[in-house]
């Protein structure tokens, strides 16, 4: 049995989760905004942490390890989404959310790595999105942040491997979780005109798709356990059919380009 460490276990993804590898025997150490544990369970630790607060990240994970004895798997499961054209989101709209998704992120990471080395194995789960390997109309700074978690995933998983540690991505579709609820899908305070019919649709859309996703969350919480326990786990997990079919179509975008800019793109180095 393993101990888990997943940040944002109050709903959606990271409650699931806990509850699955506390059903399996797993030890689970989990943390919510307010320190309030969804569920009770004796192998269940549940701390109070803001993933933004850098100091208040290295104290809860010191306490883990010094409780567990050792974190074997770390979960960055704590984000939210936000809803908005580029221009409608203001810098402070920006900065909380890449402050949460992508910041907070690393600060868990730097938390617990010092420990993960020292035991010379583990792995890292980072929650990215089929936002943070596409973007889409409405979602442009989730999109930017969760871009930037899968840069840091890939940078990471390369300077983690000698040490024996694994990272992976996890890139959901829509799944029926809390995610396009008003406290988890936030919506940009200003609307321009210009974009009603785009980022303006997409903010409708996301409260009339609110529990009509397609994807089972029960079920993409066992894929990920999957993966992790793997003998070799992937860099990337896509979840969902959407997800899987957004990716595809932006691969074949790439190659595209690649294709038809290829000998340009050769031609700018210096002559010899």
């Amino acid at each position: 049995m393993a101990n888990w460490f997943i940040t944002g276990i109050s709903r959606g993804f990271g409650r699931i989760m806990a509850e699955e590898l506390l059903a399996r025997g797993h030890t689970v150490v989990g943390t919510t905004r307010d320190g309030r544990a969804p569920m009770l369970h004796d192998r269940l630790t549940v701390f109070r942490l803001d993933v933004r607060d850098a100091d208040q990240a290295d104290a809860v994970l010191a306490e883990a390890v010094a409780t567990t004895g050792g974190i074997d798997v770390l979960v960055n499961n704590a984000g939210y989404g936000l809803v908005g054209a580029v221009e409608e989101v203001s810098a402070a709209e920006a900065e909380a959310v890449i402050g949460t998704n992508l910041i907070g992120t690393h600060n868990v990471i730097r938390a617990a790595l010092p420990a993960m080395r020292a035991q010379g194995r583990g792995h890292i789960v980072n929650f990215s999105s089929v936002g943070g390997f596409a973007g889409s109309v409405g979602f442009g700074l989730y999109n930017a942040a969760k871009f930037a978690v899968e840069g840091l995933s890939e940078a990471l998983a390369l300077e983690l491997a000698p040490f024996g540690i694994g990272v992976t991505i996890v890139e959901p579709g829509y799944f029926r979780t809390e995610f396009l609820s008003a406290d988890s899908a936030v919506q940009a305070v200003a609307t321009i005109d210009a974009y009603a019919q785009s980022a303006g649709v997409t903010r409708s859309n996301v409260s009339a798709r609110n529990g009509l996703q397609a994807g089972d969350p029960a079920k993409g919480v066992r894929a990920i356990i999957a993966a992790v326990e793997a003998p070799e786990p992937p860099l990337r997990l896509p979840l969902g059919a959407d997800c899987i079919a957004r990716m595809e179509s932006k691969i074949a975008q790439v190659q595209a380009d690649i294709a038809a800019w290829r000998d340009t793109a050769i031609a700018t180095a210096f002559d010899n």
